[in-house]
């Protein structure tokens, strides 16, 4: 079964979940995961892929977005279509709903950060995995 943590950061922490997303994407790639980055929008899908190149100095993550990728040779993907392709090893949800194929992944990683609106619609993914009975983890990221 799926196993979902949820990432919530500290109301003083810097940073937003865009940023939190690059780091658990670089450790779960270092770690030798294939991860997808799921996302609501095209625009957003863009941020982050330009974020990924930028978000630490002389680090580097090879991503690429769903739509310009050829996913076996990029083991980081990011989109925001209701189809993951292939991947199954860690979503990396960004997207205010649960993705329909969040199930076939081995982790999902949910973000919150301090934007009220995002609280609400995490409470109400927390709620839809624990009401189906999936192992749920909160980690308080204070940096």
């Amino acid at each position: 079964m799926t196993q979902v943590d949820f990432y919530i950061l500290d109301e003083q922490a810097q940073g937003d979940r865009y940023g939190l997303a690059c780091r658990i994407a670089e450790k779960a790639w270092q770690q030798g995961w294939r991860v997808y980055l799921h996302t609501n929008y095209p625009a957003e899908s863009r941020h982050l892929d330009k974020l990924l190149w930028t978000f630490r100095e002389g680090s580097f993550l090879p991503h690429a977005l769903t739509t310009e990728a050829d996913p076996g040779l990029n083991p980081v993907l990011i989109g925001d279509s209701a189809d993951s392709g292939d991947e199954h090893d860690v979503l990396i949800n960004l997207a205010t709903e649960v993705p329909i194929f969040f199930a076939k992944f081995e982790r999902v990683a949910e973000l919150i950060d301090h934007d009220p609106q995002i609280k609400q619609e995490g409470r109400q993914r927390f709620r839809f995995y624990r009401d189906r009975g999936y192992s749920l983890n909160t980690h308080n990221i204070k940096q």
